[in-house]
């Protein structure tokens, strides 16, 4: 029985002998695909933005828009024109009338002067907005899959804590049980850690399940089939930073981000659209040149002479309060409506770097109350209640509350340290900077590694 105890307080103190180990020391466990190969963050983030098919599309339809203002800028196709002129009913003859001609004419339609910049402008600017919400995607694609990876991560180590803790609570039943044999406990001490058992086996079962929810998910933004196994390493090296005053981090997503930019440019975009429907009040020209062939001989028997004609003509623009007239109102409408998403999405990012900045600071204050408060206190709980119980101080039912209490605290932590990479990933994102730029730009300063290092955590 006291070889038993001794097991027990060894697993009680395991979170902190392991936490010592190498990576590669530690066993893989059944959650985990031990036939796939390890995926790192960076490595994730890498396939996403190779690979994923909706940022793609995005590309595809920047690409698209970039060729639109070369073909805004060039003047209409000419037009050629072939005729025959006054041709005779009764016979048809070429050279029965002096006015029958065979004409072939080229006529150039000529915007009025500004028309084509303004279309060409208009569709540059709907060309940079476009190229815009690909960053802009690319910023949430990124957040996206470091908040899936993270979540994973939480998974993985809560799997292992359940796993710790069964392992436990099974020396406990053993211990249990062996005191009921000889007289030292009760039967009901043996049912409820039995029933904890149960307990762990029911909170398994929904963890695997969100993991295998969470891996589908994260599968999907990788373009890979859903059912694809992910493994994550054991150990990341991970630090949670000291973020800057909000309101450097407001000025530097109203500068950065690019969904503001992309709003910016489609407002640019509508402007020339309203100068363009302003100029549509000025005619239109057109120019061209035709020759007329003539065949046969004039009466004195000289051979006809052929054709030349120069082609003026332009457009009247007279129905302007019907056309015109409302193509303006049109557009300064829309014009109007894209200044309002402008400062609609102005808000809607402030609110964002206002929330993801308030989650992160209360996650990484959290995991620091965890790792330098709580789970010590609670580890020193459970291996006095476990030294308590040998010498019959304290009732089992004590014994399995303050361990379950310890499995609680050690899951919130890992839970904490995921909501706060989770957070800084949104941050990053609503400020508008990819993890690509040096991480002091976000502005994040004062690296606190202590806080959060896996070497130094509670079940590791």
């Amino acid at each position: 029985m006291f070889a038993r105890f001794f097991r027990i307080a060894g697993l009680c103190l395991l979170p902190i002998s392991v936490a010592m180990a190498a990576p590669g020391d530690r066993p893989v466990e059944h959650h985990a695909a031990s036939g796939a190969g390890i995926l790192q963050l960076v490595n994730a983030v890498d396939v996403a933005l190779q690979d994923n098919p909706g940022l793609a599309a995005m590309r595809a339809r920047a690409a698209a828009a970039a060729a639109v203002p070369e073909q805004a800028a060039v003047l209409p196709d000419p037009r050629l024109q072939l005729n025959a002129v006054n041709l005779p009913m009764d016979t048809f003859s070429l050279s029965q009338e002096g006015m029958t001609q065979l004409q072939v004419a080229v006529v150039q339609a000529l915007p009025f002067p500004g028309k084509l910049a303004l279309r060409e402008r208009a569709a540059e600017f709907e060309s940079a907005a476009a190229h815009d919400e690909v960053g802009e995607m690319r910023l949430q694609l990124e957040r996206d899959v470091r908040s899936l990876w993270w979540n994973l991560y939480y998974l993985d180590r809560a799997l292992e804590i359940l796993q710790r803790n069964r392992q436990l609570l099974r020396q406990l039943v053993e211990v249990a049980q062996t005191k009921y044999r000889v007289g030292q406990g009760l039967q009901q001490d043996v049912l409820l850690a039995q029933l904890e058992l149960s307990r762990l086996h029911d909170q398994e079962i929904a963890l695997l399940g969100s993991r295998r929810s969470e891996e589908a998910r994260l599968n999907a933004l990788l373009n890979r089939p859903a059912s694809q196994p992910i493994r994550l390493p054991d150990m990341v090296p991970a630090t949670l930073l000291e973020p800057a005053d909000e309101q450097r981090l407001q000025a530097q997503a109203l500068q950065n981000r690019p969904l503001l930019a992309a709003r910016q440019n489609v407002i640019e975009a509508a402007r020339s659209r309203l100068d363009l429907a302003r100029k549509e009040r000025s005619p239109d020209f057109s120019l061209g040149a035709r020759y007329g062939r003539r065949v046969g001989d004039n009466p004195d028997g000289s051979a006809r002479a052929d054709f030349a004609s120069i082609m003026f003509s332009m457009n009247m623009p007279i129905f302007t309060r019907q056309r015109q007239d409302s193509a303006i109102d049109q557009r300064g409408s829309q014009l109007q409506q894209q200044r309002y998403n402008l400062d609609e999405a102005r808000l809607r990012v402030s609110r964002e770097v206002s929330r993801v900045l308030a989650d992160y600071r209360a996650a990484r204050e959290q995991a620091r109350l965890l790792k330098t408060g709580i789970l010590p206190q609670a580890r020193q709980t459970v291996a006095s209640m476990l030294a308590a119980y040998q010498v019959d101080k304290v009732d089992f039912l004590n014994v399995v509350r303050v361990q379950i209490m310890l499995f609680n605290y050690e899951t919130r932590y890992w839970n904490a340290i995921s909501r706060a990479n989770q957070a800084q990933a949104a941050l990053q994102a609503a400020v508008g900077l990819s993890f690509d730029d040096h991480v002091a730009a976000v502005p994040l300063s004062s690296r606190i590694e202590s806080d959060v290092l896996p070497e130094e955590a509670p079940h590791e």
